[in-house]
């Protein structure tokens, strides 16, 4: 979504709400924007750090190498985010950042040194209390923990407390990689039993993107809900539906294996794009932003649209099923686990500690939970949808909020 489409959104929803206006622009200013070169392998790549507003908490959002990063893609990302964790009740602000670099072009030293120059033309606006960034799109706890050696080395702070998402060794938090396909299935549960949902039937469910986050989704439900079944789900080759339900666990060592899921032998073989249609209660889209749009929204045949990828239903989408009575569960709902057990990665940093797993799950679920009741109560005093529930919820966190 672009920043103004972004923007536009928040001063639909904060005049449908009553908000102040005046106060409202001045939350959609950018608090600042550092913007930078790369060189490594004798080219320079723009790198970019984008912090949109710290008045909840330090800057929080990901860095993403990717050769598409863009300074507007990542005004609307920091600006997305700061709505995220104000949604989800997190003392954190919003920010984001990235170079636009393809990995795939650059060797290990090379990408080091990516991430250390990163590192390193950020310094003095990143740490524990100004800016706490994390990985995102072709990023990893690797690259993270080059990038928090370099914060280390420069600064001389041993606390971790710089970037979230390192490795478990090198201060990264149990769990954290489970995190964002947990949280989605932690608020589609408290959605089913807020809708009323009747738990004595079978949920249904069609995974879109049976990659990182979508197959975390269904692992944790399997064994966690079990009344949920997986009767679909794709990846970019195709895949597979069976009504009688997917054995989760069997198809997440299949695909782990390297395997395409469309080769799967269970099930009936669907195209990759016929999971939108796909006879269930629930549709999780998990994989790329854009995936129902105006060619395919009326294919929709779910009840409830889980958004596990950032910005999967576009707004004409989001308009179309509303009006069809389609409960559409945002981003900034659906996949918040992420900067959910972020935020405790760096509590735990700041305080020393290594949590248990269980303990880091307690956590997460208790944000969770919490943010969706408070969402679901927004949502039903009279705002047309879900989406505008999250970002009225979002807002009214924020302009609460006094300005660090």
């Amino acid at each position: 979504m672009a920043l103004e489409d972004v923007r536009s959104t928040v001063r639909r929803v904060a005049k449908q709400r009553g908000f102040d206006a005046a106060a409202v622009e001045n939350l959609l200013e950018i608090d600042a924007e550092h913007t930078f070169e790369v060189e490594v392998g004798g080219k320079t790549y723009p790198g970019f750090r984008v912090q949109h507003d710290n008045r909840r908490g330090p800057y929080k959002g990901g860095v993403r190498f990717h050769p598409e990063v863009s300074l507007d893609e990542v005004r609307s990302l920091a600006t997305l985010m700061s709505l995220k964790t104000a949604a989800v009740g997190l003392p954190m602000g919003g920010g984001k950042g990235g170079v636009a670099v393809d990995v795939k072009r650059l060797n290990e030293a090379e990408l080091e040194e990516v991430a250390r120059q990163f590192a390193r033309n950020l310094v003095q606006y990143i740490g524990p209390d100004k800016d706490v960034p994390a990985p995102d799109v072709n990023t990893n706890p690797k690259i993270i923990d080059w990038m928090v050696d370099e914060y280390e080395r420069l600064t001389g702070d041993t606390s971790k407390a710089s970037f979230t998402g390192k490795s478990i060794g090198n201060g990264g938090s149990e769990g954290r990689a489970a995190a964002t396909g947990r949280g989605g299935m932690i608020v589609l549960n408290e959605i089913l039993l807020a809708a009323d949902w009747d738990h004595n039937n079978l949920v249904r469910i069609a995974v879109q993107g049976f990659g990182n986050v979508g197959s975390y989704f269904a692992v944790v439900f399997e064994r966690e809900q079990p009344s949920w079944r997986l009767v679909a789900a794709t990846d970019s080759s195709g895949g597979v539906a069976d009504q009688d339900g997917l054995n989760v666990s069997t198809l997440d060592s299949f695909k782990s294996s390297g395997n395409k899921l469309k080769d799967f032998d269970s099930g009936e073989t669907i195209e990759a794009e016929d999971i939108i249609a796909a006879d269930c209660d629930v549709l999780v889209l998990g994989a790329l932003g854009g995936a129902v749009n105006h060619d395919n929204m009326h294919r929709v045949r779910a009840k409830i649209v889980m958004e596990l990828a950032n910005e999967p239903v576009t707004a004409e989408a989001r308009d179309y099923l509303t009006r069809q009575g389609v409960i559409i569960i945002p981003d900034i709902m659906a996949n918040a686990g992420g900067v959910v057990a972020s935020y405790l990665e760096w509590v735990q940093n700041r305080k020393g500690e290594h949590w248990t797993e269980a303990q880091v799950n307690k956590e997460l679920a208790r944000y969770l939970v919490d943010a969706t009741h408070e969402i679901w109560r927004e949502y039903k005093s009279g705002t047309d949808s879900l989406v505008d529930a999250a970002v009225a919820t979002a807002l009214k966190n924020l302009l609460e909020s006094t300005r660090k």
